[in-house]
């Protein structure tokens, strides 16, 4: 199926290996194949990357943040130059997050009441209101393809009345969401399950959510720095009580091992800014696990970084010509790592949706884990 020949919004599972699923997000700008990793463009931009390279490496979509682009260039702006995918020139689906988790952590002296939040911007301290309608205006003025419902995130743990009354005014605000949304064809608002690390409070969110028939959903308020073993229990908690035919996405995750537990627990879609963050900073993962590019003994090595990758960072490069770049903080050196990184992660999860295609995922896992595990021959 081509992007010109489907006017709806769907989720078709084409394969399933235990919890674990394969299959495909249809909507008129393309198809999203899951598992999926979606590469963050937070300010309109894959830190580093050129929109062609982040398509070239398998990437079917990308997320932008309701919070930075309303601040910055301002959506309203956006809108007037013909939308998201044209202004960044991503002719592809976009999803975008609903601001909430970013006015949580990063805006100064803000206001949280039922109607919304009030806040001031961490780039030049103006003041702004985030309400649901707005947060729906907001993506709807940047084009986006898959919007999310805005939500009251809560750091973990927390005290189970914190957790509570975020989880509550979460469900409150998502109907506002879905009224604001209405039912655009070929486009989709996802709801956000919230509860922090109290089961009952999971599963009546998720339950909540999905009476409102949305067309996806998300287990928000993890990844934020609770112990994997949290993480995933929560995901246990959560995945029996959403529906089978629609695409659920973790936010925020992770680590690539994160995605291989997630994935194995029936999660179909993630993000993380953990593969661009780290490629800044001189760390890069490969199938023999993670390497820092910082540590001395690459000084004098002519090896590529894996000269099996199909990416050409990881295998025209030297690692003592990617030292000395990361050494001295050339941008090239930042450009060449992520573009490592991020062909790792859509790498991952292509072995991981042909894996369960062929019903042998454990495998896979088992497999990918004695690779990190071992780390590269000498």
């Amino acid at each position: 199926m081509t992007s010109s020949t489907t006017t709806e919004f769907g989720f078709h599972l084409l394969g399933r290996d235990g919890a674990a699923r394969t299959g495909e997000i249809r909507m008129p700008r393309g198809v999203i194949r899951t598992p999926a990793f979606m590469p963050v463009g937070t300010a309109a931009t894959v830190k580093g990357m050129y929109p062609e390279q982040v398509k070239a490496l398998g990437a079917d979509v990308v997320l932008g943040n309701t919070y930075h682009l309303m601040l910055r260039p301002g959506a309203e702006r956006v809108a007037g130059l013909g939308g998201l995918h044209k202004f960044m020139n991503w002719p592809h689906p976009i999803l975008t997050d609903s601001g909430g988790f970013q006015v949580m952590s990063l805006s100064q002296l803000r206001k949280l009441t039922e109607e919304g939040v009030t806040f001031q911007s961490h780039i030049d301290g103006s003041k702004h209101v985030l309400t649901p309608e707005r947060s729906v205006e907001i993506q709807n003025l940047l084009g986006s393809d898959i919007v999310m419902q805005l939500d009251e995130c809560v750091s973990l743990p927390c005290e189970l009345a914190v957790a509570e009354k975020a989880m509550r005014l979460s469900l409150r605000w998502a109907e506002r969401c879905k009224a604001a949304f209405g039912n655009p064809a070929g486009r989709a608002l996802f709801g956000i399950v919230q509860g922090g690390e109290v089961p009952a409070l999971r599963i009546e969110s998720a339950k909540s959510l999905v009476a409102m028939d949305l067309k996806g959903y998300a287990i928000g308020g993890l990844a934020v720095g609770e112990p994997q073993d949290v993480m995933l229990a929560m995901i246990e908690t959560v995945e029996p009580h959403l529906p089978q035919e629609k695409p659920r996405y973790l936010m925020g995750v992770g680590t690539p091992d994160d995605i291989v537990q997630a994935v194995a627990r029936g999660i179909d879609m993630f993000d993380c800014v953990m593969p661009t963050r780290a490629g800044r900073h001189g760390q890069i993962f490969t199938r023999f696990g993670r390497m820092n590019l910082k540590n001395a003994k690459h000084a004098d090595d002519s090896r590529p970084i894996d000269p099996q990758s199909t990416c050409p960072a990881a295998n025209t490069y030297s690692r003592a010509y990617l030292h000395h770049l990361v050494k001295a903080e050339e941008m090239l050196g930042k450009m060449l790592l992520t573009w490592v990184n991020l062909a790792y992660y859509q790498d991952l999860m292509a072995g991981l949706r042909g894996a369960i295609a062929a019903g042998r995922l454990d495998d896979f896992i088992a497999e990918t884990k004695e690779g990190w595990l071992k780390g590269e021959p000498v």
